[in-house]
């Protein structure tokens, strides 16, 4: 399958690019995003676009696609709801909308996160906008669309988060990441795992649209 990843980058979209060419049935992957990851293989192509919101000009780019995986996420810490909503429901719908109309035979999977405020009508800021983004993906006429909820992810294959606060959390939470893991396995997830789990929901989908972390290590369980 051909798959096209936002948010390569990233700690969790770096770990679904290493199982997307790790995979022998991924024959091609397109990473989007602003800025190259620096890998290099065969399989591989990237599109920097330093406007995410603007896909003018990129229609040939973005067709022929069985699987979109979006990681692209940003931390709301400090943020406005205006200025968050832009950079979590915008900037996702807007890239979502192009792709359903080029690929309507896609599978798309969003990276949401544990707690998302489905109602959209809750306290908790960050919740009602990842609610309102994952409601209106669902709307869209793909294939099938997924919503991963992840809480923690360890990451794993030098992988690494661009966040400051979040490197710091990994290096200090590192020697007990492993042991939270083995303890509970379907609450701490790996970079791996996600990969893992979004492959498979592309391959043949999931039981639900909404996959929390147990769901995910399920999924990414299942034999290809």
């Amino acid at each position: 399958m051909n798959v096209l990843l936002f948010g390569a980058t990233g700690m969790v979209g770096l770990g679904v690019l290493r199982e997307c060419l790790a995979a022998e049935d991924v024959k091609r992957v397109v990473t989007v995003g602003r800025t190259a990851t620096g890998q290099r293989h065969a399989k591989l192509t990237e599109i920097v676009r330093p406007d995410l919101f603007d896909y003018t000009g990129l229609d040939a780019e973005l067709q022929g696609f069985d699987a979109g995986f979006f990681c692209l996420g940003v931390s709301s810490a400090g943020m406005s709801e205006a200025d968050y909503s832009r950079l979590t429901y915008d900037i996702t719908l807007n890239a979502a909308t192009t792709l359903a109309r080029l690929n309507p035979q896609m599978t798309f999977v969003y990276v949401s996160g544990a707690g998302t405020d489905s109602s959209e009508q809750g306290r908790s800021m960050w919740a009602r906008v990842k609610g309102k983004t994952e409601n209106a993906l669902r709307r869209l006429p793909f294939r099938g669309v997924y919503l991963f909820r992840p809480g923690v992810i360890q990451p794993l294959d030098q992988v690494q988060s661009k966040t400051g606060s979040y490197r710091i959390f990994y290096s200090v939470a590192s020697p007990l990441l492993p042991l939270l893991r083995w303890l509970m396995p379907n609450l701490v997830l790996t970079t791996r795992v996600v990969g893992q789990a979004m492959l498979n929901a592309a391959r043949r989908g999931a039981d639900s649209a909404v996959l929390e972390a147990r769901d995910i290590n399920a999924l990414a369980n299942q034999q290809v």
